[in-house]
């Protein structure tokens, strides 16, 4: 698993999206957890370490319409997800005390983590161009990785509806676990 660095302006390049079978890149956030009133921060690979597999989300902005619906999805189908050993983290730029306001509102249970110079982002592949209302403009891409516990990538999803894209998340993860079976 490749270590990031937490300032990484490096390039003005669009990133590239990552691929199955991708390393994962490495990283620690600052997140806001469920039942805890403290901040913490998260690292993928300490997440990894416990041998489940992680559903990482990228979304554009904490409540807002899409980002709602996608987030209370996940809410409403994490048995469904713990049920495959699969843990979730969403991701956004916002900031702790939105995300904060956002969990606490839609009653969130699975740890929101902030990325506010969207480097995570980036290393990930979910900012860049995409077409809105057929136009080009840069920014958060809608993206869903699920990462096995070896720290590869098994699904890379990008530009992904919010509406439904749990369920569909959830059919690719049956197949998977049949095949490693």
């Amino acid at each position: 698993m490749r270590r990031m660095t937490t300032n990484a302006h490096d390039s003005d390049s669009m990133p590239e999206r990552l691929q199955e079978g991708s390393a994962a890149p490495d990283f620690t956030l600052p997140a806001v957890v469920p039942d805890s009133t403290e901040d913490s921060s998260i690292t993928l690979s300490e997440v990894l370490k416990a041998g489940r597999k992680v559903v990482l989300y990228f979304y554009p902005a904490a409540m807002t319409p899409g980002c709602t619906t996608e987030a209370c999805d996940f809410r409403d189908n994490l048995a469904r997800l713990a049920s495959k050993n699969v843990t979730v983290l969403g991701v956004s730029k916002d900031s702790l005390d939105k995300l904060r306001k956002f969990a606490q509102r839609d009653h969130l249970t699975f740890p929101l983590l902030s990325d506010p110079d969207l480097t995570v982002h980036k290393l990930y592949g979910a900012y860049g161009e995409k077409k809105l209302y057929g136009k080009v403009h840069v920014g958060v891409i809608r993206s869903t990785l699920v990462i096995n516990s070896d720290g590869s990538v098994a699904i890379a999803r990008y530009n992904v509806r919010a509406k439904g894209h749990v369920d569909s998340l959830l059919k690719v993860l049956e197949k998977l676990e049949k095949l490693e079976k």
